[in-house]
């Protein structure tokens, strides 16, 4: 697959500077943004799902995040509740 190259690199990222690392946890929500609810006079009309999923460096991503937030925790004892 033409993404493999990508993906293994994303995987392979490590942080190891405490800027780099609140960049990645600000960069990357912790959430998917895109799900929404649209709603009229009070009333939900239509259901947007997460199509975060839909991404194909989704677990990537995440993975990195995760990465980047356990440096701040195990390594620098940030507190990293502002990044979830």
């Amino acid at each position: 697959m033409m993404l493999q190259p990508l993906r293994q690199w994303l995987d392979s990222i490590e942080t190891r500077n405490a800027k780099v690392a609140k960049w990645v946890c600000k960069l990357i929500p912790a959430q998917c943004p895109f799900e929404r609810d649209i709603q009229f006079l009070g009333r939900t009309i239509v259901h947007i799902p997460p199509l975060c999923k839909l991404n194909p460096l989704y677990e990537q991503f995440i993975g990195l995040r995760f990465r980047a937030l356990c440096f701040l925790a195990d390594e620098c004892g940030e507190d990293i509740s502002a990044y979830c």
